[in-house]
């Protein structure tokens, strides 16, 4: 009741704050003889009542509906019917807020999750990490308050009106937007400023077929089609848009088309989410948008002065959480739990909510099983094959042969929509592939069934887009030998293209890298019962060599007519394209964890500069991993980057984060499992930190952070550290690795 009654108060209060003092006098007169059931107030306390006075005697004595009939019909009867006719509209509108409310609340109440299981959101999230720029350093926790900090008033005292939710894949993004849409509809957040917020996923506007309008868009929305859209609409100021999936809007269109001005014209799903991002459309309303990553330059130009925040995933505090609130059994959790945190480099995986839900769920089948706790996994494409294994797995001896059919069909499938920038696909897509009905449809495809003009239209998509992902990346391993390779789907078209256009490729591209390890094609191998294509590996290793060597990459075996068809001729921008970042060509060879690989790979790139990166943990493993597999004479620079804020408790200096993160030793490669032919390749000498020049180019740092370079200098005799602050030094021995 105390919502509804707070509702009631400030429409009342709205009401007779209309009133002139002759008219509010006669208010109350005609008030004293207004009798419900037998009861009256009594005029004692009417006589001198002020405004506020008489909108809680009007609640007290009435409840909140009633004093709302009692108050429009004492309006009308005191001559003030204009008031009247406006707290009837005022009414109507917030009846419709509290309707709508409640739907949302019914509706979002579950989630589901990637085994198409409905958990209750309010059981099943847990908070995040959240760093807002300008204070990136500081990650906050995901509640009530940082949610509400995200469209507060920026330094010029101006309200923000787009806000962007950021991170890599599996962070958590989605989930916290819909928890901000749910903590809404429950009155917890955005309660002054927003009456009504939508939650659209842009990757379903986009695939929607023919037009549609912007109200069309809020109706679909609506418990039903008698909504007030136009009424919604005229008040935008007080309208969230949440558009989940921005990155959706790089995929290639025909032709630029004019931005829409008018919500009630009819456009193309793209049109209409383009002129939402730019402001052209309701200008004034509040967007809250999810992406990937920092915007390429076509996607920002459509962002019209964004606050970016970074989702940066589970504090070690919240992985426990989450176990807990998986497995709702303390016994289970806590020995799952324990089995992870005693893997350090998986326990750190886990800090990505879909990373986390893959060990859960791998974990709970363990359990079922009766089967001893994890094995070893130190990268996000071991985790992800570690599941597609456990799939495999379950599956009775004789049907084994008839699964791995089925998964290398289904892989295939998610490569043509990776490639072909779709996530829903019909029932003919499944029929062309003989999926209907089989196994790995329930495993890894969610199916969603909405009305169509002459009959129920039903789509597919996979139970996480990470997971269309990876599979797309395992696809290529996948490969016969002597089985013709289609144009549109060969390694080339991954890994070639412009940049920008093709950042959703660079989750894939991860995982491609990932698969090419000795132990990962080994374990390819003993789960699929095919031979893992070899070709693949070279073609990738000579791809990132020709990324440094400024000269075209060589096409493929085989690959002539696909690269070059009749009739056209590459240009010149195509031939120098290469990686939008070098650090995420680094993340690429770090999931590989083979040594003799990176290091092979790092021979045709003599320098890498790293510009403007803000290094956070995963960024300093990775840097450290690739630098302890440099070649001899390896040049890497990094220039106006920052060390991300420790997040431990007891924050390391500068001297042993340095000495940690770049001065550990190179781990020993993991042995080929018995059954496997295949043998790693050796792996370099490890060279230790004192045999490294680092060179600091425009990094700003404290007296305390100068002091503590010095010190390090002074325990390392062979070390060299360049920075303007500091002595200058003698150059290092030619085979030191130069930079950082």
């Amino acid at each position: 009741m105390e919502p509804r009654a707070a509702a009631a108060r400030e429409l009342l209060l709205g009401a007779l704050e209309d009133l002139s003092q002759e008219h509010l006098r006669r208010f109350r007169h005609k008030l004293r003889d207004q009798r419900v059931d037998g009861r009256n107030i009594p005029w004692g306390r009417l006589e001198g009542a002020d405004t506020l006075d008489l909108v809680e005697l009007l609640v007290h004595f009435y409840g909140p509906e009633r004093a709302l009939d009692v108050a429009q019909k004492t309006l009308q009867r005191a001559d003030v019917r204009d008031v009247a006719a406006r707290l009837e509209e005022r009414r109507l509108q917030s009846e419709c807020r509290r309707k709508y409310r409640e739907h949302v609340l019914r509706r979002h109440a579950k989630v589901k999750e990637r085994d198409a299981r409905s958990v209750k959101i309010s059981k099943r999230f847990t908070k995040l990490l959240i760093a807002e720029a300008p204070e990136a350093e500081r990650a906050r926790r995901s509640d009530t308050h940082t949610f509400n900090r995200l469209f507060g008033r920026d330094e010029e005292g101006e309200r923000r009106l787009t806000v962007a939710l950021q991170g890599p894949a599996g962070i958590g993004k989605t989930m916290a937007a819909r928890k901000i849409l749910y903590d809404w509809a429950a009155g917890k957040l955005y309660h002054s400023h927003v009456d009504f917020a939508f939650f659209l996923s842009c990757r379903e506007l986009l695939e929607r077929p023919g037009t549609c309008s912007l109200a069309d868009l809020i109706l679909d929305q609506c418990p039903d089609r008698e909504a007030p859209v136009q009424q919604m609409l005229a008040q935008s100021e007080r309208l969230l848009f949440i558009l989940d999936g921005v990155d959706e809007m790089l995929a290639p269109e025909p032709a630029e088309a004019a931005p829409c001005r008018n919500p009630h014209e009819a456009a193309s799903g793209a049109r209409v989410l383009g002129s939402l991002l730019s402001k052209e459309l309701l200008p004034a309303a509040r967007l809250l948008v999810t992406r990937r990553g920092a915007a390429p330059g076509r996607l920002q130009a459509r962002l019209c002065s964004p606050q970016c925040a970074e989702v940066c995933g589970f504090s070690d505090k919240d992985r426990k959480k989450y176990f807990y609130k998986f497995f709702q059994d303390e016994w289970k959790a806590e020995h799952a739990y324990r089995s992870v945190k005693e893997n350090e480099m998986l326990f750190s995986l886990c800090f990505v909510p879909a990373v986390c839900w893959i060990v859960c769920t791998v974990l709970r089948q363990q359990l079922q099983r009766g089967q001893d706790l994890w094995r070893a996994s130190k990268t996000t494409t071991s985790v992800y094959l570690l599941f597609v294994a456990s799939v495999l797995r379950s599956a009775p001896a004789a049907d084994g042969a008839q699964l791995q059919r089925e998964l290398r069909k289904l892989c295939r499938l998610a490569r043509d929509g990776v490639l072909g920038g779709r996530a829903w696909f019909s029932e003919e897509d499944l029929e062309r592939l003989q999926l209907c009905g089989a196994k790995v449809q329930t495993q890894f495809l969610s199916k969603k069934e909405m009305p169509g003009v002459l009959e129920t239209e039903v789509t597919y998509q996979f139970i996480d887009q990470s997971f269309q992902e990876f599979l797309a990346a395992l696809s290529y391993l996948l490969e016969d030998e002597g089985a013709p390779r289609a144009a549109a789907g060969g390694i080339e078209a991954l890994l070639q293209g412009d940049p920008e256009l093709h950042s959703h490729l660079k989750l894939t591209t991860r995982f491609l890298f990932g698969l090419l390890s000795t132990e990962r094609m080994c374990e390819i191998e003993r789960h699929f019962g095919c031979t893992a294509s070899e070709r693949v590996k070279q073609q990738v290793l000579r791809w990132v060599q020709d990324q440094g060597q400024g000269r075209p990459r060589a096409a493929p075996e085989g690959t002539e007519e696909i690269l070059a068809p009749q009739g056209t001729e590459e240009s010149e921008e195509e031939e120098g394209e290469e990686l939008d970042s070098p650090l995420e060509l680094l993340y690429c060879l770090y999931e590989t964890q083979e040594d003799a690989f990176v290091h092979q790979a790092l021979r045709g790139l003599p320098e890498l500069v790293l510009e403007r990166v803000h290094f956070g943990r995963m960024d300093l493993a990775v840097l450290s991993y690739c630098v302890r597999c440099c070649p001899a004479g390896q040049a890497l620079r990094l220039v106006s980057c920052r060390l991300a804020a420790a997040q431990e408790k007891k924050k390391r200096s500068l001297m042993k984060r340095l000495q940690g993160s770049l001065g550990g030793s190179s781990t020993a490669p993991a042995a080929a499992p018995q059954h496997c032919t295949r043998r790693p390749p050796p792996s370099p000498t490890p060279r230790p930190l004192s045999a490294h020049h680092y060179r600091l180019t425009s990094v700003e740092l404290s007296e305390q952070s100068l002091q503590e370079l010095r010190a390090v200098e002074t325990a390392n005799p062979r070390l060299v550290i360049t920075h303007p602050a500091l002595d200058v030094h003698p150059k290092p021995p030619k085979v030191s690795i130069s930079a950082l």
